[in-house]
């Protein structure tokens, strides 16, 4: 009786997770979408603005994607004229990632109406409860060597 009380608890959890998740990135991501970036298009751009320019391979473990996925997402960022791949001179097989003036001017501003609607939709949460479900969320996270 036990084992389905946790089973029940953990399966309630863990759909109030994914929909308060889906929900909060729904109202967030509008801001992308109205600036016509994806999530991940966004992700790479507030990357290189943050952390400046980037090998694809690095960009691509920043933002949690594939190598082969986060190829067709600065193809299509570089086709915006957003960023722009360059060549190492050492290493020809070698690229870096850096933002162009235009996607630096998009980026700041998109980021700034990203970050303002995320504050917004925390501030249903106290500040302690937002530190509390930062630790929860990271501890879910670094489950390492689970599943």
């Amino acid at each position: 009786m036990e084992e389905k009380k946790n089973s029940y608890r953990a399966l309630n959890t863990y759909t109030k997770l994914m929909r308060a998740s889906e929900s909060v990135t729904s109202r967030v991501g509008r801001k992308m979408s109205e600036a016509r970036l994806t999530i991940s298009q966004f992700g790479v751009l507030e990357a290189l603005l943050h952390k400046g320019a980037m090998c694809q391979r690095d960009v691509a473990a920043k933002i949690l994607k594939s190598t082969g996925n986060i190829t067709l997402v600065i193809d299509n960022l570089e086709k915006q004229e957003l960023v722009r791949r360059e060549r190492s001179l050492e290493d020809r097989r070698y690229y870096t990632v850096v933002l162009t003036d235009k996607g630096r001017a998009l980026i700041e501003v998109v980021f700034a109406e990203v970050e303002a609607a995320i504050v917004s939709e925390m501030s249903v949460l106290t500040e302690q409860e937002q530190e509390t479900l930062g630790e929860l969320c990271k501890k879910l996270g670094i489950r390492e060597g689970q599943g």
